[in-house]
């Protein structure tokens, strides 16, 4: 049903559509599509495009020409040399730079995954809020409706002699209350559909987004955030061996031409040559061990990252497991207590009707009765948001 239907109190509203059509898979999808980290996404895919175009070249750097021309003082001789130097792969370097954009490719496939799963989470944790926050307005308008009934045969009894005023005035007094609580229910149903919007950057919701309990008992580890932090680290490592590969520098071959002229001299004559040349650089060990020990340092602070990840994920498995126990049992005897208190509202309206108890112990009955009947409903609610958290807790997509 459109947010527009319902009769607020607070003229200001954020309004969200069911559509039935739209699942939660499909949600996370569109979410993702438009969430800030999709152009961080998007730059490692190009990043590993980049290395895999650049191992696929049969050269290891850009080309260099040259070009020298020298004249004597005295005008009679003219020299003119044009070089062209090409680097060269050193032995296995193309073949490593080959795998670190493979690797580069497949982190970036997981980064996406890994953003994706997080971004279920969020949404998993906006829908089911909703739920609940609807749950308490719509719980809060039913007390409303309760009470103005209470308070209309109140009103009735005391016209009629059989209730003093001060009752009338604490009836208008509980039903002032559950105004005021129904306003704020009001307000954080509110609140909720913004963070909502704001998240998704729409305002349709799936009609059903519950989730069956995943049979998984432990962390995976293809867990997509475990895989994420993996590929960075074979990444990573990757990197590390293609520059140990580069070892002092790129060798370059050198082709040259060299022309000579005596210009003053007819007898003399003109002299072209080619010659061809190896550089090879040695002895730069120390300078790109700098180079080595940085990748290094980042390598071993993502073996770092994984070790905690691991620690945090076993104890978000540990909390949603316990937490969706606790939920079972705290919802059987939630609805024990509603049926419980059901029982005994119908006893004391017969009891107040009748002149047996006085109204304010009615009231604190009544209350106590809408208490455990939201309890309850809650409850239900949150059992099936813990379902879902669960399935998020061991990396289980929508």
């Amino acid at each position: 049903m459109p947010a527009t239907q319902e009769r607020t109190i607070i003229p200001h509203q954020d309004q969200i559509i069911v559509d039935r059509q739209l699942s939660l898979s499909k949600l996370v999808d569109l979410t993702l599509e438009k969430y800030p980290d999709s152009h961080w996404l998007d730059a490692l895919e190009e990043e590993a495009a980049a290395i895999t175009q650049r191992s696929q070249s049969w050269i290891a750097g850009a080309p260099q020409a040259g070009l020298r021309y020298q004249e004597a003082t005295s005008g009679t001789l003219h020299y003119i040399d044009a070089t062209v130097q090409v680097p060269l792969w050193n032995l296995g370097q193309r073949e490593a730079g080959r795998e670190t954009g493979a690797k580069a490719e497949a982190s970036a496939q997981f980064q996406t995954v890994a953003t994706k799963l997080r971004i279920a989470g969020l949404v998993r944790s906006a829908l089911w809020d909703m739920s609940l926050q609807k749950i308490r307005y719509e719980q809060a308008q039913a007390e409303i409706a309760i009470f103005e009934q209470l308070l209309a045969k109140i009103k009735r009894r005391v016209e009629l002699g059989d209730l003093p005023r001060a009752d009338e005035l604490l009836a208008q007094t509980e039903l002032l209350q559950k105004r005021a609580v129904l306003t704020m229910a009001e307000a954080e149903l509110m609140h909720s559909r913004k963070r909502y919007t704001s998240l998704t950057q729409t305002t349709k919701m799936p009609g059903a987004f519950q989730e069956k309990l995943v049979a998984l008992t432990e962390i995976q580890q293809n867990h997509p955030a475990l895989q994420a932090v993996n590929s960075q680290i074979e990444r990573k490592q990757a990197e590390l061996d293609m520059l140990k590969l580069t070892g002092s520098g790129q060798s370059n071959v050198v082709v040259g031409v060299n022309s000579d002229s005596f210009t003053n001299d007819p007898r003399s004559n003109k002299t072209e040559s080619f010659n061809i040349g190896v550089n090879v650089p040695f002895g730069g060990s120390a300078h790109i061990q700098p180079h080595i020990a940085a990748v290094n340092v980042e390598l071993n602070r993502l073996i770092a990252e994984r070790e905690l990840l691991y620690r945090n994920l076993e104890q978000a498995h540990h909390e949603a497991e316990h937490n969706l126990e606790v939920n079972r049992v705290e919802l059987g005897i939630a609805n024990e207590l509603k049926q419980v208190a059901e029982r005994h509202l119908t006893m004391s309206n017969t009891a107040f009707s009748v002149g047996e108890i006085d109204l304010i112990d009615l009231l604190k009955i009544q209350s106590r009765t809408q208490q455990a009947i939201l309890n309850a409903k809650e409850r239900a609610v949150m059992l099936e948001r813990d379902q879902a958290f669960y399935n998020q807790a061991v990396g289980v997509m929508p």
